[in-house]
Parts: C-alpha cells; structure tokens; sequence
C-alpha cells in the first residue's frame, strides 16, 4: 500500500517528501474535500519534489459540466504531474457521472498520455445528493480512468468508515480491481486505520489532517514526525 499526503504549499511537500510517503497531492483545503489549487501552486510543488516522489493535483468538487471539468483536467494535466484527481460531485446519476468522466478522461489522454486520471466519489454520497460510491468501478472502467478515490465531502470528526463498512469497501476494491484499477481511500484516516485499509486491499491510503499539527479541517499544517511514523506503518507488509 502507498501513502499519499494532501499538501497545500510547496514548504509543506518537503516535509511530507522528507517524512517520507509515495505520493505528494496538492488540493485547496478551502474550496472543499477536493478543492483545487491554483497552477502556480501545482508547478511550485512539482518543481520542489523534483521527481522523488508522485505528484498528484485534485481539480475540485466538480459540477456536472464535462466541458469545463475537461479544460480542469487538461489545465492540471499539463502542469507536470502524475495523477489528476476529479471529484465527481454534481451529478445524481450513473448516466451522468459516466460522461462527466468520459470527458475528463477524454481530456487528459488526447494531450496527456501518461497521467492517470482518478475519478473520486464520496462516501457519504446519500448526504450530499451524489451517486453512490459503489457504482464508481464501473462508471471508472467505462470511462477508460486509471483508478478511483472513495473521499467524504463533509470534513467533521467522521471518518469513511462512519459511511461505509469494510465489507462495503472491500467490494468496491474488489471490483476495481477486477477492472484493472488503482483505489484510493481517503476521508478522516490515521493511523489506527492502517491495518483495516490492508486488509481491505486498498492500493493508496490518502490524509492530510492525520499527519497535521492540529486536528481541524484547514486549520493544521503537516507534521514530519506525524507523516514518518504513519509511513512506517504503511510500508510494512503490503
């Protein structure tokens, strides 16, 4: 399993490179769970991790609009980096998230070849009125995207396993990968939830706040230690 940690500055991936993790993911904490930085801020980061680690930029709680959610794609894609995230917020149905993601995937492959697209759903989809997580393998796989990310929209003291049992994410893991997809989890994650991500079968385990000074949503910066110690978990066994 890799570890991937969600940074908002360039500062803040040196110290997650330093802590040690495989992927550096730059969001904007303050636009929502995938909230989009700005491209300045993604080349900056790109430039500082030099190539020693992943680099991956979300593009944001996307609305059902698959032209401008493409030209986000692209714009991200171009910038350098390895994965483009795009949450597949404003949609209800499958129909609808298949061609909001057909176009993102669309997007970055004409132009872009080698960075993977990573369509993310929500875990708590029931509260906000988003499809539910469990049609995010088929609608990926349809859409021709490398991998998915199961994330919460709503940031609290919740964690992903408040919406979704293991069962319920061991299947979607299952499914993905039957496809041939990359799954992340994300959403109030730490260290005690290493060992439940593994068995699982989780492919990238995703935090911010877990390796953060401070606990509250947007108000921590990323801890060293706090990423070394959580690295060390993850790096054992699978």
């Amino acid at each position: 399993m890799k570890l991937l940690v969600s940074v908002v500055d360039a500062r803040e991936a040196l110290d997650a490179l330093s802590g040690g993790c495989n992927i550096i993911d730059v969001k904007n904490p303050a636009e929502g769970a995938l909230g989009a930085g700005h491209p300045s801020l993604i080349r900056e980061v790109v430039e500082a991790v030099a190539g020693r680690a992943e680099v991956s930029a979300t593009i944001g709680d996307l609305p059902n609009l698959p032209g401008t959610s493409a030209l986000a794609a692209l714009g991200a894609a171009s910038l350098g980096i390895d994965y483009v995230k795009a949450g597949l917020y404003g949609v209800k149905e499958a129909s609808e998230a298949l061609r909001l993601g057909r176009w993102i995937v669309r997007a970055v492959k004409e132009f872009r070849r080698g960075v993977r697209v990573i369509l993310c759903g929500y875990g708590d989809a029931a509260l906000i009125g988003s499809i539910d997580p469990r049609s995010l393998p088929a609608i990926a796989a349809d859409a021709g995207a490398d991998g998915i990310l199961i994330d919460l929209k709503l940031k609290g003291d919740r964690d992903i396993f408040s919406y979704l049992t293991d069962d319920d994410l061991a299947a979607i893991v299952e499914e993905a990968h039957r496809h041939g997809l990359t799954v992340a989890i994300a959403g109030g994650l730490s260290a005690k939830h290493v060992g439940r991500l593994k068995r699982i079968g989780a492919d990238i385990m995703g935090v911010r706040r877990g390796v953060c000074d401070r606990p509250g949503w947007g108000e921590g910066r990323i801890s060293r230690d706090k990423v070394r110690e959580l690295y060390m978990l993850v790096k054992g066994g699978r």
